[in-house]
């Protein structure tokens, strides 16, 4: 779909566009039966520690195969591995664990909430807070502080992104800048004054985590401590990377409805199980307190209210790839999900977008 207006627009959550975003009751939700939306929000550790130990479980046992193999050509393969399992493995756990529907136990949950958020690199006081903000104003311009694909997007940050760098070089940026305390006109806009603090001493244990880390590699002259701890941020979180690209990119912005402005993709066990079912976007989106093991489940119970999901992450990437490539040259032009004739319709909303056309 191409947008009637051509003007350019103003992402930050201090610009023009900065204004309001929609109320809770404007949101589109399908409507689930009271008892069921109860049997899918109950939260058990039991399915939560299966999934988190044997993802933890092989970070440690390839973590350790690394430690053996060092210095071999078989380092090579078992580093790929671990790095997924570390990088893109944990990316998925801290989102999960900081919308606290993980685990039943609250420590359980804030344990690898913190554990995960290390590392992902990410600090876990400010994500908590950016995070419940993109949920609150889901793709809403100047609102929401994790739109990944501002219009027009960069291809050039899109496939540098694969190996996360610009995204971890901001994130290392932020720590350096909160472990002294500073924060930026947007991080005030949405990080609450009590958790400020709570913040800056994340940002600083951290910090001494990845010195230290550092500093052993140099005793040791070996660069295996990095390995281990730190740059598996980056060289093992493109596979998650790349399953988060297809959650909102080249969709509908400004819209009060998670069918248009998310996707959901089949994918395979072992994908969903790094990712943590966050394939089930529109799902989660739509009730963010469904934990991730309830989230197939929910998908059944919606899905004749939603676009048809895509049947691979092939497909979702064929459709995907070149509406971005459209948008360097028409910011306006977004992807408009169909909705099945079962569906109910996208709600009238107030708030000045770029409405599509045929």
């Amino acid at each position: 779909m191409t947008a009637t207006a051509a003007e350019k627009r103003d992402y930050s959550l201090t610009g023009p566009n900065s204004g309001p975003g929609f109320t809770p009751g404007e949101w589109y939700s399908t409507r689930i039966p009271r008892k069921r939306l109860k049997e899918l929000m109950k939260r058990s550790d039991r399915p939560s520690l299966i999934n988190y130990g044997i993802w933890f479980g092989a970070v440690l046992f390839f973590g350790t195969l690394l430690v053996l193999t060092w210095g071999t050509a078989w380092a090579v393969p078992v580093a790929i591995i671990y790095g997924v399992f570390y990088g893109s493995g944990a990316d998925s756990r801290w989102h999960e664990c900081g919308h606290g529907t993980v685990f039943k136990t609250p420590w359980l949950n804030n344990f690898f909430y913190q554990l995960a958020s290390f590392m992902s690199l990410r600090n876990p006081y400010l994500w908590r807070w950016s995070h419940t903000r993109h949920h609150t104003d889901t793709v809403i311009v100047g609102r929401d502080p994790e739109i990944a694909f501002p219009r027009p997007p960069s291809i050039g940050a899109w496939l540098l992104n694969l190996l996360y760098i610009p995204a971890l070089s901001k994130e290392l940026l932020k720590m350096v800048r909160l472990s002294f305390g500073l924060l930026t006109d947007e991080q005030k806009d949405y990080l609450i004054e009590a958790d400020r603090n709570k913040a800056f001493w994340a940002s600083r244990i951290q910090l001494a985590i990845l010195f230290s880390i550092v500093g052993l590699s140099v005793y040791l002259q070996s660069f295996l401590p990095v390995m281990l701890v730190g740059l598996p941020t980056f060289y093992g979180s493109w596979l998650h990377h790349l399953m988060a690209t297809t959650q909102h990119a080249g969709l509908a912005e400004d819209v009060p409805d998670h069918r248009m402005n998310s996707r959901t993709v089949y994918l395979n066990p072992f994908f969903r199980f790094i990712y943590s079912n966050m394939n089930y976007h529109v799902e989660h989106h739509m009730y963010p307190m469904v934990p991730f093991y309830a989230l197939p489940a929910l998908h059944e119970e919606i899905k004749k209210d939603c676009p048809p999901a895509y049947p691979s992450l092939f497909a979702a990437y064929r459709e995907m790839v070149p509406a971005i490539v459209k948008q360097q040259r028409d910011p306006n032009f977004y992807i408009w999900r169909h909705l099945p004739a079962t569906a109910e319709p996208t709600p009238e909303y107030q708030r000045p977008v770029l409405q599509a056309a045929e």
